[in-house]
């Protein structure tokens, strides 16, 4: 594991040796997560592209927050990420991000745009606020959060249950062990904001305008099993961009598969990035504020 300090917070990061003429992937992990998920489309990518992973600020490995900022929005971590790419010297970057991880994908594309060249966004949509249900999904977030101490004491066979949890098919055990460490370890305050602060009224409505008025290429994969963000929310989001114009062109559907299309659907997720990388075009039009 290598580590960089960003903005005050050491960041744990992997990346693989350079390749030319072709952009870095740079993998963003979702919500009580962390980058090792990333790790089987990184072993299949990697001959052809340069690929970054790393772990959001008070997650996985990244878990010193005292001293760092205190915004956890998708913003926030948009410009962790820019300062991390800068200290790396990336220049061409493909982002691809998963979940919350996508949000933030979007937010750094649209802010970033000669650096960008273009987003994958994984078991990620929105930009429909429904406040009771939102309520319902902050409100659990917290109590999960809250009462997370106590699942300390039925540490036997929870990676059962997190190999099981939000996919189509139960994961290899690994990564039901790997789900547990990394909720039992990210960081309470980093936590509890990044739900709260990417799930705000004004937050949520912000996306659609976002994704509109990106100059680069932006795609959605969808799993058709996918519980925590059905694909009716991940056509809704890719709607607002004009790639999609084009019979939803910017969207890929997987079926027999839940919430973690890159561990359940590995080599056709690892398909369509090869894809949409290698034809990276330039930006498709100036952005303005949102």
């Amino acid at each position: 594991m290598a580590s960089l300090e960003i903005l005050g917070v050491p960041h744990a990061y992997s990346l693989s040796e350079p390749r030319s003429n072709r952009p870095v992937f740079v993998f963003l992990h979702g919500w009580l997560l962390s980058r090792h998920y990333w790790q089987p489309l990184v072993d299949l990518l990697s001959p052809d592209f340069q690929c970054l992973a790393y772990d959001l600020r008070g997650f996985g490995e990244s878990q010193s927050v005292g001293g760092g900022p205190e915004d956890f929005s998708p913003r926030a971590y948009s410009r962790d990420l820019r300062a991390l790419l800068d200290a790396l010297n990336v220049d061409r970057a493909w982002l691809v991000g998963h979940s919350l991880g996508g949000t933030i994908a979007l937010w750094t594309a649209y802010e970033d745009p000669d650096r960008i060249c273009g987003t994958t966004c994984v078991n990620a949509g929105g930009g429909i606020y429904l406040a009771e249900e939102f309520e319902r999904f902050r409100s659990a977030g917290s109590s999960i959060l809250k009462w997370r101490p106590l699942w300390l004491q039925y540490l036997f066979g929870l990676d059962l249950l997190f190999a099981r949890a939000n996919v189509a098919k139960m994961m290899a055990r690994r990564w039901g062990k790997q789900r547990l460490l990394d909720f039992l370890t990210a960081d309470e305050t980093a936590a509890r904001g990044a739900l709260l602060d990417s799930t705000t009224e004004d937050e949520v409505h912000k996306l659609p305008h976002i994704v509109a008025q990106l100059a680069q290429p932006a795609y959605f994969v969808a799993g058709v099993q996918d519980t925590i963000m059905p694909p009716k929310y991940v056509h809704h989001l890719a709607s607002f961009h004009p790639n999609f114009q084009n019979c939803g062109a910017n969207t890929l559907e997987l079926d027999g598969c839940g919430h973690f299309a890159m561990i359940e659907q590995t080599e056709r997720v690892a398909d369509h990035l090869r894809e949409v990388a290698t034809d990276a075009r330039e930006p498709l039009r100036e952005t303005s504020s949102p």
